[in-house]
């Protein structure tokens, strides 16, 4: 079960890193935000949503 969890975890980190890479930020913003999900998995990608697709 925790491999199963852990395999989900990557597959959003890596739509997520991917979304941010075809955003139209500036590459300052592009690099936290990877930094972000990269360093925070589980809540990177939540704060994303949350904070940056709302702009």
């Amino acid at each position: 079960m925790y491999r199963l969890i852990s395999l989900l975890i990557l597959v959003v980190d890596v739509l997520v890193i991917v979304d941010i890479v075809r955003s139209h930020m500036s590459n300052e913003r592009k690099i936290l935000w990877v930094l972000v999900v990269v360093f925070l998995p589980l809540v990177g990608p939540i704060l994303y949503y949350l904070l940056e697709k709302k702009r």
